[in-house]
């Protein structure tokens, strides 16, 4: 009888333990995908912050060019509130309507060769290759979570928690769309 006691006692001590342990790192996965929107939160902050300054130079350049500025402006707007996706769609939304500035240096010479311009110009790009990456990054760290809260005995631990599934970000539709290129 004293030895199934202490195998009673073994078992209760593991499955403690084990409990413990998993709801530790369901505790540290849940950090992580916080910390992954939060890059890309900064991200998002510092396109928002570049974008006046890049709208100012080209209003002095293309001044009847308002709708594509107002879209800009627009965009930028939307981009710092909502769900995560609703974010990331008004992201979309703002990427298409930089690439119409961007355009604007094709047909103004003298804007194409403002120093001012080209260096905003440099600092969005860098910023959208940080979207990407910190995209990346958020979507894989919250595969993992998700995936071990699904997972047997896990799974267990994390109901019992109330650990609850995370959002991927999706790509719209029309991004998923390849443009036709031509000869």
């Amino acid at each position: 009888m004293p030895v199934l006691k202490w195998i009673i006692i073994a078992i209760v001590i593991i499955v403690v333990l084990y409990a413990i342990f998993t709801y530790n790192r369901f505790v540290r996965m849940r950090n992580w995908v916080k910390e992954a929107w939060s890059q890309i939160d900064v991200q998002l902050k510092r396109r928002h912050d570049l974008i006046p300054n890049l709208v100012e130079t080209v209003k002095g350049y293309a001044q009847h060019e308002r709708e594509t500025l107002e879209k800009v402006i627009e965009a930028r707007s939307r981009l710092l509130g909502g769900s995560p996706q609703e974010r990331m769609e008004a992201d979309g939304e703002l990427q298409r309507a930089l690439k119409s500035i961007f355009a604007l240096g094709e047909a103004y010479p003298e804007l194409k060769a403002n120093q001012n311009f080209l260096h905003l110009q440099e600092e969005l790009t860098s910023t959208e290759n940080k979207v990407a990456y910190s995209r990346q990054l958020y979507n894989k760290t919250v595969a993992d979570y998700n995936t071990m809260r699904e997972q047997f005995p896990s799974n267990l631990i994390a109901n019992l928690f109330s650990f609850r599934e995370e959002q991927l970000l999706a790509t719209p539709e029309e991004e998923k769309i390849v443009p036709r290129v031509k000869f």
